[in-house]
């Protein structure tokens, strides 16, 4: 007689063919301890690389944003007959009110204002009307009060331009002692146009109104003094544009911190001294 007659087919295969599959295989403590480990690290090595990458591409932005406001100086320049855009706004943060309220590149508040009038009023938004180039995305500072209330929105503009482009001391004989700038863009000579500074990145707790001052050399009174901090966001740096029209990135030896508040002048901290001379060689000293 057939043993298939006497054992179905699924009987003489189950107890016929041998038990080699392992029921509830997985990870042994000290395997997945390993997979962990192994995880971590990979974090570990990548994560400062991803933050890195991030922050370029922030410097980027703003890199971009500044050579869009040179395009504009240009345009102005070319349409008013070489005399470069007006920089005469200029706030009194002990009376809170403008020395100069005149015609200006831009009149924004930048603790204060939170509105786009400022930067739609200025000489050069006609050129571009995206009010995005006039704020650094790495720039996170928010809108406050006078008082110093923080109001929770974003602020819209992180640059200021240089006070020898067309700057207020020209509306000012007194000023005019300290400071020294340009009318004309056939007027520039020392430093060159490539080496003359426009628009700087202007660090958030300093920002106030649209104007970048930096005392001569000359200058005794307030000499090695910071009248405005330059920015320090982009991996301890800066960015800033020229008269040429090229931008630049620059990395300071000494981390740019605030140690006077109230938007006041800051001393050049121990170690500084370079980086304040470099920006001193990138402002006009002297009339020709």
């Amino acid at each position: 007689m057939s043993l298939a007659l006497l054992f179905p087919r699924s009987v003489v295969n189950s107890e016929t063919r041998p038990h080699t599959s392992r029921l509830g295989a997985g990870f042994t403590l000290i395997e997945l301890l390993v997979v962990i480990a192994i995880i971590a690290l990979l974090a570990g090595l990548l994560l400062p690389a991803l933050s890195r990458a991030k922050s370029q591409g922030a410097s980027a932005s703003c890199m971009n944003n500044l050579k869009q406001m040179e395009v504009c100086f240009h345009l102005y320049t070319l349409d008013f007959s070489d005399t470069m855009p007006p920089n005469n706004f200029v706030y009194d943060i002990l009376s809170g009110q403008p020395i100069d309220s005149g015609i200006s590149w831009c009149t924004n508040l930048a603790p204060f204002d939170t509105n786009l009038a400022g930067i739609e009023n200025g000489m050069l938004y006609q050129y571009n009307r995206s009010a995005a180039i006039y704020h650094c995305p790495a720039d996170k500072s928010l809108v406050r009060t006078p008082g110093g209330t923080t109001l929770g929105q974003q602020r819209l503009r992180s640059y200021n331009m240089s006070q020898s482009i067309n700057g207020y001391p020209d509306y000012d004989p007194l000023m005019a002692q300290q400071t020294l700038s340009y009318k004309k863009y056939t007027d520039i000579k020392d430093p060159p146009t490539s080496g003359l500074m426009v628009f700087i990145d202007v660090h958030e707790d300093e920002i106030v109104d649209t104007l970048f001052g930096i005392p001569i050399q000359s200058d005794t009174w307030f000499h090695n003094m910071w009248w405005d901090l330059p920015a320090n966001r982009h991996n301890q740096g800066c960015n800033l544009s020229f008269a040429d029209g090229h931008v630049e990135h620059w990395k300071w030896r000494v981390p740019k911190t605030v140690t006077v508040t109230g938007n006041a002048a800051q001393p050049v901290a121990a170690g500084e001294l370079p980086d304040y001379r470099r920006v001193e060689s990138v402002v006009r000293q002297a009339a020709q």
